[in-house]
């Protein structure tokens, strides 16, 4: 489907789109290029990389699709860079957890040259790096792609049939309603494990010694790299903020209801909120 795929700047979701291109024979020939020299090196003894550019030009020269997995601040440099290596044929696409300004900057710097999709796998971990890389961590995924209004149905097209092709679950949005969705179920979560981690450093340290199983799992994406998380909030700061103060109306309602001792409305929140996380479906197997 995509004999010649590119991918830049290759972590955790890089290497595995490398590794599922592979194992599912989305690619015949997968190049990859990644900024550190001894970085580049280590990957070429890896049995799912074909070839190794030794600049982002380089790497996407003759690919059919690019994959830019670079955090979100990068992913448009990279799109400026490559511009005029690309054949006229290509489609770039990213990994990117932000969508409409990297949609609207990304097609400009490619217009005239290729075309731009954007594409967000909702298969991260607090874990980095192409060596926790699997070839099967979009499989029963959610992939969002993002075409906007004046994309190519065609090219919107390709992007879905690959990360089908890697046995995720594609749902094509708007890049401002992806904005807005990931801000809800994916930034504001990171924000909360993040400040209750914080809030707690503020007391005893010993405290955390005496923690179970629910502070782990609610605090288990506190681990993920903050760098990335200021980039990724930067750029969906309006979307983010809606969401936080949406969030604050729900915990003022418990405070005031436990303020009032009003047990009834305690009992109908945590009801509430119980609904909600049973509706999750389950996840996918690993």
């Amino acid at each position: 489907m995509h004999p010649r795929l590119a991918i830049l700047a290759p972590g955790l979701l890089g290497g595995s789109v490398a590794q599922a291109a592979k194992h599912f024979g989305a690619a015949s020939h997968v190049t990859l290029w990644a900024r550190k020299p001894e970085a580049r090196l280590q990957l070429r003894a890896q049995p799912w990389c074909d070839a190794v550019g030794d600049t982002p030009a380089a790497a996407a020269r003759d690919a059919d699709l690019v994959v830019i997995c670079a955090p979100v601040d990068r992913i448009v440099p990279l799109a400026q860079e490559i511009a005029p290596a690309l054949a006229p044929h290509a489609i770039v696409t990213d990994v990117g957890s932000v969508k409409a300004e990297i949609c609207r900057h990304a097609t400009a710097a490619l217009a005239g040259r290729a075309t731009f999709v954007g594409s967000h796998p909702m298969a991260g971990s607090e874990k980095t790096g192409w060596e926790h890389a699997r070839p099967d961590l979009f499989a029963h995924r959610v992939v969002f792609v993002t075409p906007r209004e004046d994309t190519a149905p065609a090219a919107a097209e390709r992007v879905a049939a690959f990360w089908h092709a890697l046995e995720a679950e594609v749902a094509t949005v708007a890049p401002d309603v992806h904005d807005e969705i990931v801000a809800h179920i994916s930034h504001l979560p990171q924000v909360l494990a993040s400040t209750l981690c914080a809030a707690l450093a503020r007391r005893e340290h010993g405290w955390r010694n005496f923690s179970g199983g629910g502070l782990r799992d609610t605090t288990r994406i506190a681990a993920s790299d903050p760098k990335l998380w200021k980039t990724i909030l930067e750029q969906n700061r309006d979307e983010v903020l809606r969401a936080l103060r949406a969030y604050q109306d729900e915990l003022h309602g418990m405070e005031r209801a436990l303020a009032n001792r009003d047990w009834f409305e305690v009992q109908a929140i945590l009801e509430r909120g119980r609904a909600y996380r049973d509706q999750f479906r389950p996840p996918p197997q690993a």
